[in-house]
């Protein structure tokens, strides 16, 4: 989405011609390679693992660090690598976005016109409200060392970014439409209608 509005952006002209069907499939489709083949290695070496016999997780799916709790050995390397693969599988991406609408503000901030600017933040900022959602909280769930979370917490961000960022998608996505714009304002002031009666 970031390459997209990129070139949308500061390149509009040539637009047509860099995103089509030829750079779409090879981006989407490495995406989702690499994020199926990247917890291969850490769920084949957890899973080599001794596992203590009776443990009851308390989390709502098996993450990496519940799923860890109950191993009767050292878990060192499976972190160390986990917190490797993990770091550049999503620091890479994060970087390439940040990278794209810093370029994309900074085409933005040269325009003349307050609407093409007015245009081209709208155009951002509904993927932008995702990416900082998704990122947020996966930063905070993965990047704070599990010993000085709290359990809570973590469970709260990783539904978090694995149900509700997911959940308002369309939402967001749908507020750029002039329809439900209207709609959401009409509501809105129904709520504050009957909220005053």
């Amino acid at each position: 989405m970031s390459y997209d509005r990129y070139f949308a952006i500061c390149s509009p002209l040539q637009y047509p011609s860099l995103m089509n069907v030829h750079t779409c499939i090879p981006l989407a489709g490495g995406s989702w390679l690499d994020e199926f083949l990247t917890p291969v290695v850490t769920v084949t070496m957890t899973f080599q693992l001794p596992f203590c016999p009776t443990y009851k997780f308390d989390h709502f799916f098996c993450d990496l660090a519940p799923v860890l709790e109950p191993v009767c050995s050292d878990t060192e390397t499976v972190e160390e690598t986990t917190f490797l693969r993990a770091s550049f599988v999503t620091m890479a991406p994060f970087l390439l976005t940040v990278a794209s609408y810093s370029h994309s503000v900074a085409a933005v901030l040269r325009m003349p016109s307050a609407v093409g600017k007015q245009w081209a933040f709208s155009t951002c900022s509904s993927h932008l409200i995702v990416v900082t959602l998704y990122y947020g909280t996966l930063g905070t769930v993965y990047a704070i060392p599990t010993a000085t979370q709290a359990v809570a917490l973590n469970k709260i961000f990783s539904l978090f970014y694995t149900v509700v960022t997911p959940m308002v998608n369309p939402i967001v996505y749908s507020l750029r439409n002039k329809d439900v714009k209207k709609a959401v304002r009409r509501l809105m002031s129904q709520w504050v209608y009957v909220k005053r009666t």
